[in-house]
């Protein structure tokens, strides 16, 4: 028998685990912002959600089709009065800390939702009256009223379902190590520099997670993103800016995919808080004259090299809500003055103008400003930090704000949190009975068609208001390295994490 002196053992060693080490695979993905919280009952931003794609399943999740499909869940079924929703849940699940996800965990979940202070779920929640434990795996959410959003909005944060054991222990600090069902588990998060995730070995479907470390980098510079994507220092990014399509399409290591997103940019008009009283907030017939000294097309193609599709709508023109019996209009210079003089208004229209930080954002800014000063307003751009700009839209600390809504399967989640008397992202303070009225209606019937008669009546009403300027929905562009396999792009945005390779 060979025996090894101690030196080459050592060797050997050494060897063998630099050998593992290198087998490691980390997908490197390329954030625009830092998240929030981690904790899905707190959480608020879009890139959030990007971040508990891989940390955090849900009870249900969506298709490239936006079909409602299972995830946590096997299925559901809802009472013929609509006031029960009996869920079933998938066996075998666990938590990253070794819990099981049964009945009970699942209950505490969104009642956890439903209760904790400051929770921005229990809103979308507020239907649920209570939920029962059925049988092990079986849970009954026991409604106020019919609610017709109740499984697409479970197959959002909502739908999020967190370890018991570690949500009591950690109490409002569980964000700081959130513990969830997810593919990957938590590691570390240094803030404004990276969040770490490895792979959870007990994960219910681990047969498809072939990555065993994602690192999540925000960079909100979105061409120094690009340029870490190319120099191999990310392997995939998101939000990549319209103008570099072109550039992103002729390098061969890179490969950049697309889908229309389910939500909306616009001008959200304070409406209701206005401090000043400004024209802008008093009359409708000025927020009119404001949407009609736009032009849309324009936007697309000077800022987004014609790739986003224009709109005035909380939906898409793709959406099946989509009402086609109100089209984008064109701009009309001629009639938006004579709306302001209508409005008994002379001399220009002086408005705050709050837009977000960030090129694309200040490009459109700048466009909407030369556009409506031609009609008689002056828009005195404000570029705020994002998260500043979200807390004095709360304030009404502003007359106009530039925001983009990454929206929701059902047209519920673009309309009735931002158009319904004191929601709480109604940053318009926009109040109207009507609007509320079919709000409410929309909520309470399931039948696709009546409830897009429905949404018709509410169309005309807020096109009439204009609490809201909607202007386009982006195409959601993500380049990646065409060494990553499986990604498949997904109306809201999200990197999906399961069934990714890294060559």
């Amino acid at each position: 028998m060979i025996k090894l002196r101690p030196v080459a053992v050592a060797l050997v060693v050494l060897v063998l685990a630099v050998l593992r080490a290198e087998a490691q695979t980390t997908l490197r993905i390329g954030l625009a912002e830092d998240p929030d919280i981690l904790d899905p009952t707190l959480a608020r931003t879009y890139v959030g959600r990007i971040v508990f794609a891989s940390l955090c399943d849900k009870l249900f999740d969506i298709d490239a089709k936006l079909n409602i499909v299972p995830q946590l869940a096997l299925s559901h079924e809802t009472s013929t009065d609509g006031r029960e929703v009996v869920i079933r849940l998938r066996p075998g699940v666990k938590f990253h800390d070794g819990e099981v996800l049964d009945a009970t965990a699942a209950k505490f979940s969104l009642d956890r939702h439903l209760t904790l202070p400051l929770s921005f779920r229990k809103p979308e929640l507020a239907a649920v009256d209570h939920i029962d434990v059925v049988d092990p795996l079986t849970i009954k959410l026991v409604l106020k009223t019919p609610y017709a959003p109740l499984i697409a909005q479970l197959a959002d944060r909502a739908g999020m379902m967190v370890s018991p054991k570690a949500a009591t222990a950690s109490g409002d600090r569980f964000g700081l190590h959130p513990v969830c069902a997810g593919p990957y588990k938590f590691v570390e998060r240094v803030p404004q520099d990276r969040i770490v995730f490895e792979k959870f070995g007990d994960y219910w479907n681990k047969d498809q997670v072939f990555i065993d470390r994602i690192v999540y980098l925000p960079i909100v510079d979105a061409t120094v993103r690009l340029a870490n994507l190319k120099s191999g220092g990310l392997d995939i990014i998101e939000r990549v800016l319209a103008t570099d399509v072109k550039d992103i399409r002729s390098d061969p290591k890179l490969k950049l995919t697309t889908a229309i997103e389910l939500g909306y940019r616009g001008i959200t008009l304070n409406v209701g808080n206005d401090k000043a009283k400004g024209p802008l907030s008093q009359s409708d017939k000025v927020r009119q004259a404001f949407d009609l000294s736009l032009d849309r097309d324009a936007i697309n193609q000077v800022a987004f090299n014609g790739e986003f599709i224009p709109g005035n709508q909380w939906i898409g023109p793709e959406h099946p809500y989509y009402q086609k019996a109100f089209p984008v209009r064109g701009r009309d210079i001629a009639k938006a003055k004579a709306l302001i003089r209508e409005a008994g208004i002379t001399g220009r229209i002086a408005i705050d103008f709050m837009v977000p930080k960030g090129a694309e954002n200040e490009a459109v800014a700048q466009m909407v400003q030369a556009m409506a000063g031609e009609a008689g307003f002056d828009m005195k751009i404000r570029v705020t930090e994002f998260a500043t700009s979200l807390k004095q839209a709360e304030a009404g600390e502003y007359q106009a704000y530039y925001l983009q809504w990454s929206g929701r399967v059902d047209p519920d989640g673009n309309s009735y949190i931002f158009l319904k008397s004191n929601a709480p992202q109604n940053y318009s303070f926009y109040s109207s009975a009507e609007a509320d009225r079919l709000l409410e209606d929309a909520r309470a019937v399931d039948d696709p068609a009546l409830r897009k008669a429905i949404y018709e009546k509410l169309t005309a009403r807020i096109l009439n208001d204009e609490p809201i300027v909607y202007i386009y929905h982006q195409r959601i562009l993500i380049a990646h390295t065409v060494k990553l396999d499986g990604y498949v792009p997904m109306p809201d945005g999200l990197i999906r994490v399961v069934g990714l390779r890294l060559k």
